[in-house]
């Protein structure tokens, strides 16, 4: 047996059977020869690291889209905490790390700068609606490698696809990547707010920080022992942790993410994506090279 068939072996030996097994895949749409040493899965997750949209990831801010510290987070370092906190999952689970690791790496290749500012700027401005999840598998599927795309598998696609909101993966990994999202992004917006002198952790009311933790590491611990030792058919916290998990978002809402400390240089923000994208929509000649050529296939807006 080669390297790949060996790897797939292993599979059927160390994961459960709720495990998405790579020997299983549902596959690309353009078919392609198997590799001799990697499994689908671990392909993609390396074409993933190696595409263009991802290197980009490291300058694209997230709440404080203008920070003035290295110690910020990029949507690049957000990318990375939430593919560990998500392999930690899918490795305690018995579920495929490998797709688990992929998703997650691929899951904002279509993130806007400016975090959710830019997706709203592109919601009101497109006639089709915007979504970072949307435009993640369009990265994938039409844009990278010169419009001819990854050609990733469809469970990855399926759980890019499904890593925010509204309908849930097909797979158990896609799913882990959902709660892993919301893991990483609230505790770090949390650790990049209190940089920017806007909170601290006492700030949190005492009861949530009694149940999740009194530091970012409790709390991510709290809530990945919980998804662990709760998670069956379906990838879950406990209950009573997941309603004081939303009183930590409600709370971030109205402390952090509404604050004009994070909010003053939004208006910025969307008037530079609104002129660029009036910009390149009447003159798409203007774009790079490879972008000219997506146009002329797509088209532009009008």
């Amino acid at each position: 047996m080669n390297a790949r068939e060996i790897s797939e072996q292993n599979e059927r030996l160390i994961l459960c059977n709720k495990a998405m097994f790579s020997s299983e895949t549902a596959g690309r749409k353009q078919p392609e020869t198997e590799s001799d040493l990697r499994t689908c899965y671990q392909r993609d997750r390396d074409r993933i690291i190696h595409c263009n949209s991802f290197r980009r990831l490291k300058h694209k801010t997230q709440v404080f889209l203008i920070p003035k510290s290295d110690h910020y987070r990029t949507r690049l370092t957000h990318t990375l905490e939430v593919a560990q906190i998500a392999r930690t999952i899918a490795r305690a689970l018995r579920l495929n790390e490998d797709l688990t690791e992929a998703i997650a790496l691929g899951h904002d290749l279509g993130h806007t700068p400016f975090g959710h500012a830019g997706e709203r700027a592109l919601q009101e401005l497109t006639n089709t609606g915007f979504t970072h999840y949307e435009q993640s598998v369009r990265v994938c599927e039409k844009i990278e490698k010169n419009g001819k795309g990854l050609n990733l598998t469809a469970e990855v696609l399926d759980g890019i696809l499904h890593h925010t909101r509204g309908e849930e993966a097909h797979t158990l990994e896609g799913r882990i990547v959902r709660t892993a999202d919301r893991v990483a992004y609230i505790n770090h917006d949390i650790d990049d707010a209190t940089i920017a002198g806007i909170m601290c952790e006492e700030d949190i009311p005492l009861a949530i920080r009694n149940e999740l933790g009194h530091s970012k590491s409790a709390r991510i611990n709290t809530l990945v022992i919980s998804c662990i030792e709760h998670s069956g058919d379906d990838i879950v916290l406990e209950k009573g942790v997941a309603e004081v998990f939303d009183e930590l978002h409600e709370f971030m809402f109205a402390k952090v993410y509404t604050n004009p400390a994070c909010k003053g240089e939004e208006k910025k923000a969307i008037e530079m994506i609104q002129r660029l994208y009036f910009y390149y929509s009447e003159n798409p000649e203007q774009m790079p090279e490879q972008f000219v050529a997506i146009a002329k296939r797509d088209g532009v807006p009008t």
